[in-house]
C-alpha cells in the first residue's frame, strides 16, 4: 500500500553553495535521499540557478522533487523569508524579480566589511568573498564563516550574537523586495508562497498578526509550522496559527552545513497531523523519477 501523501518525509527549505550553504546541489540531493527525505526542495536565497542540477541530481536518484527559492523581503523594518515552491523555474517575471532583489547585496557587504573595520577586523569583505560561490549573494552568513575562520569568534551563533544583528558591529540594514512583489512573483509563475520561520521575527503580536493578514491579502497560502530554528512550542504556536488563518503547514529543515546546521536533511518532528500539509496543494508540481 502507498504512503498517503501526508505522512511523507518532506523537506522543503534548505540551501546549497549557490547561495549560503557549503554543499553543492547534487551533494544536498544524496544527502536528503540518504537521510529518508521522500520530497525535496532547494530553496536558495534570492536565487533559481541552482534548480535545475538540483532536480536533475534528485531525479536521477529517486528523489520526488519541488522547485524552491526564499526571497528576502522588508516588511515593519525587518527581514521577513518568504519560501516560494513548486514554480516554473523559466519564469521571466521571478527571474527578473530575483535579480532585482540580489542586486544591492555587494554595496550592503561592503558598508559591513567597513562596520567590522572600525572594531578592528579587517579584510572581512576579502574574506567572505572566498565562501561565496555567487558573489551576487554574498551575505552575512559569509561573513560569519571569516570570522569563525579567523578565530574572532568561536562559532557562527558568537558571530551572529556579536557582530552582525542590529545594534552590533557589522549589522547594515537593507530594503529587500516587498511582501507583495515577493508573493505575486511565485503565485504568478504557478507556485505558492510561504512564510519561513515565523518564530524568528521577534514581533510584537499586533506585527505578526498584519504580516499574516498581508500575506494572506496578497494570495500567500503557506506557513513553516516545523523547522530548524523552531522549538517544540513554536511549532505548536505555528500550528494553531496555521489553523487560524486557513494556512496550509510547510516543513523544512533550513539546512546549510553539516558543521553549522542544527538539524539535518530529513531529520525534523513531523507535521502536527491536523494541519494540511503544502505539499498535497502541490502534488500536481512535484517532478518525479520516470
Amino acid at each position: 500500500m502507498n504512503t498517503p501523501l501526508s505522512w511523507i518525509n518532506a523537506d522543503l527549505h534548505c540551501h546549497s553553495a549557490v547561495s549560503d550553504g557549503t554543499l553543492q546541489p547534487e551533494a544536498l540531493a544524496a544527502r536528503a535521499k540518504a537521510n529518508g527525505v521522500e520530497l525535496w526542495a532547494l530553496t536558495d536565497h534570492d536565487e533559481i540557478g541552482g534548480q535545475q542540477r538540483a532536480r536533475d541530481a534528485a531525479l536521477a536518484i529517486g528523489l520526488p522533487y519541488l522547485t524552491g527559492t526564499e526571497i528576502s523581503v522588508t516588511f515593519a523594518d525587518t527581514t521577513v523569508h518568504i519560501v516560494g515552491l513548486g514554480f516554473d523555474a523559466d519564469d521571466a517575471a521571478l527571474q527578473a524579480g530575483l535579480s532585482a532583489t540580489r542586486g544591492g547585496r555587494r554595496g550592503r557587504a561592503m558598508d559591513m566589511s567597513d562596520g567590522l573595520a572600525k572594531v578592528g577586523v579587517k579584510g572581512a569583505y576579502e574574506g567572505a568573498l572566498k565562501y561565496v560561490g555567487n558573489p551576487e549573494l554574498i551575505s552575512r552568513t559569509h561573513f560569519a564563516r571569516f570570522l569563525v575562520e579567523t578565530r574572532v569568534c568561536a562559532d557562527t551563533s558568537e558571530v551572529f550574537r556579536k557582530y552582525l544583528v542590529e545594534g552590533k558591529p557589522g549589522f547594515v540594514p537593507h530594503r529587500w523586495a516587498s511582501l507583495r512583489n515577493a508573493v505575486n512573483w511565485i503565485t504568478q509563475a504557478g507556485g505558492l508562497a510561504v512564510i519561513a520561520h515565523p518564530a524568528r521575527y521577534k514581533f510584537t503580536p499586533t506585527e505578526e498578526y498584519a504580516l499574516f493578514t498581508e500575506f494572506i491579502a496578497h494570495g500567500g497560502r503557506g506557513v513553516e509550522v516545523v523547522t530548524g530554528s523552531h522549538s517544540a512550542a513554536d511549532a505548536i504556536r505555528y500550528t494553531d496559527t496555521a489553523l487560524e488563518f486557513d494556512l496550509l503547514a510547510s516543513r523544512g529543515s533550513d539546512f546549510h552545513s553539516p558543521d553549522e546546521s542544527h538539524t539535518d536533511l530529513g531529520k525534523l518532528p513531523a507535521l502536527p497531523a491536523r494541519l494540511t500539509p503544502v505539499w498535497d496543494a502541490l502534488e500536481a508540481r512535484i517532478q518525479r523519477p520516470s
